[in-house]
């Protein structure tokens, strides 16, 4: 196990070079120029230079970003282009904000897709099966900004049950006031990963509903709830961990849209934000910062892998 960590972390410094590289080469590739957020009606085409030189691009592009790649070894990731404050605390203090909707809905997705798809299996093609892969369906098919501003003008214009954007009200600062902003953002992220879960625990369940130790078990008088509980549940673990592994990079993309949508104040709303300003060393930092997420985020899953099932831990 500590040979697998070693060797991940080792290959973590060359996937995130290449990374940057690729980003760096899409920002360089895309229409428009950043020094217009700063030309003014009076400005002459000599200050426009000015303020290109002092920005640094007027350089070649890979003059620019050896430049970059040398301080940011130094921890330096830069400043952003428009509110001028280092762009590691930029992120750094949308963080908390990020973690807590991605956390709280993984958890929910989770929590609700292995009941859900242990019934379905169970109840295959019954109401029950066809009811929970309808939801699941339409969660797989739905965009999640669609869903948002539908859950934003049912519950928020016109029942006035929840607030609409944010992550506080003005002059309140109370966790239930957080709660009470983030059911929306919530959910919306968590049905999206709660429909591929079911579909994933609803095909392990249906297999591993014929394997002989749940004929044992019924012989022995256990019921069917039992044994989807007890045992099946034991079996379905696997594939959850491989889904949470793979779906991290889907975690981040829906965390995008959702804040964005809701005006959620993390990482997601700040990296839009910063594409719409071609604040590039912003946008560097939010993508080798979500980049190296998903490789931790990876890299958990084997761990779990190996504390889930002792064969594994042992062929590596």
């Amino acid at each position: 196990m500590r040979q697998l960590i070693v060797k991940r972390l080792l290959q973590t410094l060359p996937l995130l070079f290449f990374v940057s590289i690729a980003c760096f080469a899409l920002i360089k590739m895309a229409p428009g120029d950043p020094v217009l957020s700063f030309v003014t009606p009076n400005m002459h085409a000599e200050d426009i230079e000015r303020v290109r030189h002092n920005l640094g691009l007027d350089r070649p592009a890979y003059v620019q970003y050896f430049i970059w790649l040398k301080e940011m070894f130094r921890g330096n990731f830069g400043y952003s282009l428009r509110s001028h404050q280092p762009v590691a605390t930029l992120i750094l203090d949308r963080l908390p904000a990020t973690a807590g909707l991605m956390g709280a809905a993984l958890a929910l997705g989770v929590l609700l897709a292995i009941p859900l798809g242990l019934i379905s299996g169970a109840f295959r093609n019954r109401w029950p099966d066809k009811l929970i892969s309808l939801v699941a369906y339409i969660g797989i098919s739905v965009p999640l900004f669609w869903l948002a501003i539908l859950l934003i003008y049912q519950f928020s214009i016109y029942l006035h049950w929840l607030p609409s954007m944010g992550m506080r009200s003005i002059g309140v600062n109370s966790a239930s006031d957080v709660i009470k902003h983030g059911i929306m953002p919530c959910s919306v992220l968590a049905f999206g990963f709660l429909s591929t879960y079911v579909r994933y625990i609803r095909s392990s369940t249906i297999g591993q509903l014929r394997e002989d130790y749940v004929q044992i078990q019924y012989a022995f008088g256990a019921t069917r709830w039992q044994v989807l509980f007890r045992h099946v549940l034991k079996h379905v673990l696997l594939p959850i961990i491989t889904l949470l592994g793979l779906s991290m990079a889907d975690l981040v993309a829906g965390a995008i849209v959702t804040e964005t949508v809701f005006s959620w104040p993390g990482i997601g709303s700040l990296g839009m934000t910063a594409v719409k300003g071609m604040d590039y060393p912003v946008i560097m930092g939010i993508t080798l910062f979500s980049a190296l997420f998903l490789i931790i985020g990876n890299l958990l899953a084997d761990l779990l892998y190996g504390f889930a099932d002792p064969r594994i831990k042992t062929m590596r």
